[in-house]
């Protein structure tokens, strides 16, 4: 057994979740959100947030139960009893990290060109090689870096709740230009903002006792974190017209630049720049790992095990990296997140129905986080977050849900040919 070094500390792995979700959500994202919801966007990160915590309460329970890296596909491999159906999900949890690390970095890319004039693309390819090197150093010197750019995330959006707070009550904070479809269709975009919770599992081998400290970081963060954007949504909307904001693709710094001038955008400009790289480092570190713990239970590859002299997993690394450079030159970042979005939705639903299953199948197993609110063996939040997840699934195009369906259908593909292949050298 190959094994990573455990270096992550409950204050690493808040601060990991704190800044894989406070990135290009609000950073990039809010915009378009306010141009289905308008002023009534804070309505839609507020149920983006009830969705998230029920799903993150059991992802809570689960990670407490089975602490591993490639968290989704063993918690519902486990569940269902199926390797098949867990590589599938798990293979989905996958291609939709790679695929946000894409849009966050073109986010990135976005910025950057806003202030220095170097193309969107090239930016964001730059960025992926960057933290591709960092995260073969380690994950403790990956971490200590993360720490400092949540930081300066978390004093960017700061600012901008600074600037909105003269402001709030300006506006009528239930004006939408197109009622509760507008706004459960924002809540579908700014969804994306709240991924992250779910990435902190898939670190669970490099965490200090991760039975106790993952649970713990998972439920803290999605508490600050939701806390923090609805606040900024109101600030947002309280300094600038929906519309416009609406129309922005870089929206936090057009808020600063309305608020307190040209300055005040060029420095959120650049706080952005720490968010949308911070949220690009960590899914590159969860992508690699969640390979990694797939390859550990023999539904990947075996050369993906290959572990550097640092102790870290170099393949992978290098192939997620590969991938992710292929994804940035698609520039669609608002198709590319609702992709992501509903590929997350599924996973969610599949994790929460998990949750519920192993209640009844394993109700004897420790538990060190147990989800709370419960009728009999019936844990009430997982029923929610799963009924909910279900009912978002089918909030998208058809043409997002045949994606999404393709992208399982190569996965299921792939495993069985993995598995065929297994077959022949035993």
């Amino acid at each position: 057994m190959v094994n990573l070094k455990r270096d992550l500390t409950l204050f690493d792995l808040i601060f990991y979740g704190v800044g894989i979700i406070l990135g290009a959500g609000i950073y990039v994202l809010v915009g378009h959100a306010a141009a289905e919801a308008g002023n009534a966007v804070w309505m839609s990160f507020v149920i983006a947030a009830v969705i998230a915590s029920f799903t993150g309460l059991s992802y809570a329970e689960l990670s407490s139960m089975y602490p591993k890296d490639a968290a989704e596909y063993t918690f519902v491999k486990t569940a269902f009893k199926d390797t098949t159906v867990g590589f599938v999900v798990g293979w989905l949890t996958f291609v939709m990290t790679i695929i946000a690390g894409a849009a966050v970095s073109l986010g990135f890319g976005q910025y950057l060109n806003s202030l220095t004039g170097v193309g969107t693309v090239t930016g964001a390819a730059g960025l992926i090689i960057l933290f591709a090197i960092l995260n073969y150093t380690g994950i403790k010197i990956s971490s200590r870096i993360n720490i400092v750019l949540t930081s300066l995330t978390v004093l960017g959006l700061l600012i901008i709740i600074a600037i909105g707070l003269p402001h709030i009550g300006s506006v009528d904070y239930f004006e939408t230009p197109t009622g509760f479809v507008g706004i459960f269709g924002a809540a579908a975009i700014v969804f994306f903002a709240y991924l992250g919770f779910d990435e902190i599992v898939n670190v669970s081998e490099e965490a200090k006792s991760a039975r106790k400290n993952v649970p713990k970081a998972i439920v803290i963060s999605v508490v600050i974190t939701t806390v923090i954007y609805i606040l900024v949504a109101l600030s947002a909307v309280s300094v600038v017209p929906w519309q416009q904001l609406g129309q922005s693709g870089t929206p936090m710094a057009l808020v600063a630049e309305q608020g307190v001038g040209a300055f005040g955008g060029m420095m959120l400009g650049i706080f952005a720049l720490f968010a949308t790289a911070s949220t690009v480092l960590i899914l590159m570190i969860a992508a690699s790992r969640m390979l990694f713990g797939m390859a550990e239970d023999k539904a990947m590859p075996k050369a993906l095990l290959k572990v550097g002299k640092r102790k870290t997993p170099y393949v992978c690394i290098l192939l997620i990296t590969a991938v992710s450079l292929v994804f940035v030159m698609y520039t669609g970042i608002k198709d590319i997140a609702l992709l992501v979005d509903f590929s997350a939705f599924f996973v969610f639903a599949m994790i929460n129905l998990s949750a519920l299953i192993l209640r009844f199948t394993q109700p004897n197993m420790k538990r060190q986080f147990k989800v709370p609110l419960n009728i009999g063996r019936v844990p009430l939040l997982p029923l929610l977050g799963f009924l909910i997840s279900s009912y978002m699934i089918f909030n998208f195009a058809i043409s997002l849900i045949w994606y999404g369906i393709m992208v399982m259908v190569a996965g299921y593909v792939f495993y069985k040919f993995q598995e065929s292949e297994n077959g022949k050298r035993a």
